[in-house]
């Protein structure tokens, strides 16, 4: 018996980018969209290519997918972003791996490739850049994190031969909104955890990881893209625990949103 493929497909104002998205996992047997109330043409465009869509308010990441796993029917779930697609014949490769997985396998990861302004980065540590994204339904969950969280399996993960495109930055003006949204999640996470704000590490992290984005792992070798990485990546930090400092000093739950 065929082992049914379902993929979920967590959706917000994505209209520019799920249509590619959509063409690319269109023969799976089931497509399963979990929206966040989205105000644009993305729920339009979702519908014509399939009837399962659901609206649930977004909490965390962690928590929208978990909390979606329950509308998809299929034994292996592949969970893919709106602003990514999977390669040419990344179906067939999938369904001979969930055909002939040994029982001890509950997940597979599978390299990223991640593009900036259209152009593949190979270095400043983003790729391979594994995800772990299809899994058996009953055995894959997502880590409770506020963001960057990942699938955990109680059996093994195994390497799958296909590369999932990412397109997660077709704008510097698409980061710079990403990066308020972000360092607001980095900030609940960094409380969830109970770490203090301290000014040691508020001056000291954004300098180590920019040497570590842009000498230790080469992003020079990615030329100016590499460079703005490299300090997006140490302003994230930076920002990250400014608004942690910011709970503290207005003894709030959680970083505010932006009005």
């Amino acid at each position: 018996m065929t082992k049914k493929l379902s993929i979920l497909l967590p959706t917000f104002n994505c209209e520019k980018s799920i249509k590619d998205t959509l063409d690319s996992i269109k023969c799976a047997d089931e497509i399963v969209v979990v929206d966040s109330f989205s105000t644009d043409d993305t729920l339009k465009i979702a519908c014509k290519y399939t009837d399962q869509i659901y609206q649930k308010e977004y909490l965390n990441s962690a928590h929208q997918k978990n909390n979606s796993i329950k509308y998809c029917s299929g034994e292996w779930i592949f969970q893919i972003d709106s602003d990514e697609i999977l390669e040419l014949n990344a179906e067939k490769i999938i369904r001979q791996s969930i055909e002939t997985v040994n029982e001890n396998i509950d997940c597979f990861q599978m390299p990223r490739k991640n593009y900036v302004l259209g152009k593949w980065i190979q270095y400043g540590g983003l790729y391979p850049d594994w995800e772990y994204r299809l899994f058996r339904k009953n055995k894959g969950r997502w880590v409770k994190k506020e963001v960057h969280s990942r699938v955990v399996v109680p059996g093994k993960i195994e390497h799958l031969d296909i590369k999932i495109i990412h397109n997660g930055m077709p704008s510097i003006s698409k980061q710079l909104e990403n990066l308020n949204r972000y360092t607001r999640y980095e900030a609940d996470e960094l409380k969830h955890k109970k770490i203090n704000f301290s000014m040691f590490r508020w001056i000291l992290s954004p300098p180590l990881i920019f040497l570590k984005k842009y000498v230790l792992q080469q992003g020079f070798r990615d030329g100016w893209r590499g460079f703005f990485l490299a300090v997006y990546s140490a302003f994230y930090i930076f920002l990250s625990h400014a608004k942690l400092k910011e709970i503290e000093i207005l003894n709030l739950e959680h970083s505010p949103k932006s009005n």
